[in-house]
């Protein structure tokens, strides 16, 4: 089949391209895990829409008592932004755990948000699955980590998700019949095989989060190699000027991890709710038993150092 590669003007161009493409396409931004994917064989797309040349992607303004981040914007770019260094730090905290320096140049903040579940079983050689076996996330008909055939358990992945998340971030969603705005955590399904809800043609063009919060953040990432591995467990916990505390894990699950309480709660209630929440399995280089020790861990050492203790 012929390949083609677009480079649509503006949004409403790109998500007509979209549509014309539906079957076979994928957007292209920084590419640093659609191009991965296609090298792999995870991904087969002939369709290739470039939308780096929407200049309205590109903007962080400060709209009625929120601050908009394209969807566009560079990982690195995060911490050259005086707003979000003030009033997000976590959020340039997560964006800094994100693979390495040279990636972090090239990796959008909305990519990162639609970066692909990952598992120890899925993300490798076409050869390597081919002689394993393929799982239920490429075709077959088993999950290689636990043995059922039912349920896809690949973690979720975004580190800056996470940190979003707990920062009550939404994001504005453009299709071709209209646009709407919906939170972030509500766009993961749970499901490894299809983690997101919304079109395959929609696009994320800013990210929404609430200004004059008073939000304070602890962000912590579990991995074994800090610029080369994808998460084996990210949590994120965040408490606004009233009180409001959110914990979220990313890693340990085919979708984030949200509990929520108050600064009035048990801690470890909280703690115990993370973990029973978190469907963890031996799909990564770390086993299940440690992982789970590890939210423990990182959620008291959290509550410490936002001096919950």
């Amino acid at each position: 089949m012929e390949k083609q590669y677009l480079r649509p003007a503006t949004l409403k161009e790109a998500v007509q391209l979209a549509f014309e493409n539906e079957s076979d396409f994928r957007f292209l931004a920084g590419g640093t895990d659609v191009l991965v994917n296609k090298f792999q064989g995870n991904d087969s797309a002939n369709c290739l829409i470039d939308i780096t040349g929407i200049d309205e992607l590109h903007t962080v303004i400060v709209n009625n008592k929120h601050l908009n981040i394209g969807t566009l914007i560079c990982l690195d770019e995060l911490k050259k932004y005086p707003e979000i260094k003030k009033e997000f730090p976590v959020l340039i905290d997560a964006a800094e755990a994100v693979g390495s320096p040279t990636i972090r140049k090239t990796a959008t903040l909305g990519g990162n948000l639609l970066c692909e579940n990952r598992c120890l079983f899925y993300n490798q050689s076409e050869w390597w699955r081919e002689a394993v076996g393929n799982c239920l996330k490429c075709d077959g008909d088993v999950c290689i980590a636990t043995g059922g055939k039912k349920n896809c358990f690949s973690k979720f992945v975004s580190d800056t998700a996470i940190a979003l998340i707990s920062l009550d971030a939404c994001i504005e969603v453009v299709e071709k019949k209209g646009g709407y705005i919906v939170r972030v955590e509500d766009i993961y399904t749970g499901n490894g095989i299809t983690p997101r809800k919304f079109e395959k043609t929609s696009l994320i063009k800013s990210i929404s989060i609430p200004l004059n919060q008073g939000f304070r953040s602890v962000f912590k990432k579990l991995r074994q190699r800090e610029t080369l591995e994808f998460s084996s467990l990210t949590s994120a916990v965040t408490i606004n000027k009233n009180g409001k505390i959110k914990i979220v894990l990313g890693g340990v699950d085919p979708k984030p991890v949200v509990v929520e309480g108050t600064i009035a709660d048990d801690k470890q209630s909280l703690i115990k709710q993370a973990v029973k929440k978190a469907r963890l399995v031996d799909n990564d280089v770390y086993s299940r038993e440690y992982r789970k020790e590890m939210i423990v861990v990182y959620l008291n050492q959290s509550f410490e150092e936002l001096s919950l203790y």
